[in-house]
C-alpha cells in the first residue's frame, strides 16, 4: 500500500517513483533496512536490554544477532530476491559485503543500537528497498530467534570502516541472485525453520528469475561491445 501510494503520489505531479535496490550508476543504492527489538510477553520488558552490560546489551540480543550474523549468507535470497538487488551489494556504495556487526556502525551488515530499555534495537542493514518485507521479515527474525534458541555467539565485533578491513570468508555474503538461492536451498536451518517445500519452490523462482535476466541484452552491453567488437 506504501508502495502503491507513493507511485501515484509521484504520478499526480509528473514524476516515476521507483523501489529498484539501485537505479543509476551516479548514486548508490536504496536501502530497505529493519529496525527489530524483542520484549517479555509476561511483562513486556525488553529483551534486548541490560544496564549491567556492556553497550546495554543484553545476552539475548547478543545471540539474536549472533544468529542473524551466521544465517545471514544462507537467506539473503529471502532478503535480496531480485537481479537488480545484488548491483548495490558491491563494494564503495555504501551496503554491506560480508555479514558483519558493529555498534553504532552504519558500515556493517548489522548495526547494534543501545540505547535506553524502549530504544535498545539491531538494524538488519543488509536489506534493499526492492525487498518483500514480509519475506525479509521472517528471514532477520527467524535468524535471530534462531540465534537465541541455539545461544549463537556473534563473531568479534567491527570497529572502524567495515569496508576497508577483511572479514573471514564464511561471512561473505553471495554475489549474485544464483548464488544465494543456491545458498538458501543447501541451507538445512532454512529447510528446519521454513519448511522443505517451501525452500525448493522459492529457490526454484530465483533461479528462474536469474535465468530471464541472462536472456536479454543490457544496455551496458550494447554500449560497450555493439561497436567495438
Amino acid at each position: 500500500m506504501f508502495k502503491t501510494f507513493t507511485k501515484v503520489w509521484a504520478q499526480r505531479r509528473n514524476m516515476m517513483a521507483t523501489f529498484m535496490a539501485k537505479w543509476s550508476n551516479d548514486y548508490p543504492g536504496q536501502s530497505g533496512h529493519i529496525h527489530l527489538s524483542l520484549r517479555h510477553k509476561d511483562d513486556d520488558r525488553s529483551a534486548f536490554h541490560d544496564p549491567d552490560q556492556p553497550m546495554t546489551m543484553s545476552a539475548t540480543q547478543r545471540h539474536f544477532i549472533g544468529g542473524q550474523q551466521r544465517l545471514m549468507p544462507q537467506f539473503l535470497a529471502l532478503v535480496a530476491s531480485t537481479v537488480n538487488a545484488y548491483t548495490r551489494l558491491v563494494p564503495g556504495f555504501w551496503a554491506p559485503t560480508d555479514a558483519t556487526w558493529g555498534c553504532e556502525n552504519r558500515t556493517t551488515a548489522l548495526r547494534l543500537i543501545p540505547g535506553s530499555a524502549n530504544s535498545q534495537r539491531v538494524e538488519y542493514r543488509v536489506g534493499p528497498a526492492d525487498a518483500n518485507p514480509y519475506l525479509a521479515l521472517t528471514a532477520a527474525l527467524a535468524s535471530g530467534l534462531y540465534g537465541i534458541e541455539q545461544q549463537i555467539e556473534p563473531e568479534p565485533m567491527v570497529t572502524g570502516n567495515a569496508y576497508d578491513q577483511q572479514h573471514p570468508d564464511h561471512l561473505a555474503l553471495p554475489q549474485s541472485l544464483p548464488e544465494a538461492a543456491a545458498r538458501l536451498r543447501q541451507s538445512p536451518v532454512a529447510r528446519e525453520l521454513f519448511g522443505a517445500e517451501f525452500v525448493e519452490h522459492y529457490a526454484a523462482s530465483r533461479v528462474w528469475e536469474a535465468a530471464e535476466n541472462r536472456r536479454h541484452v543490457s544496455d551496458w552491453e550494447l554500449q560497450r561491445y555493439f561497436e567495438i567488437i
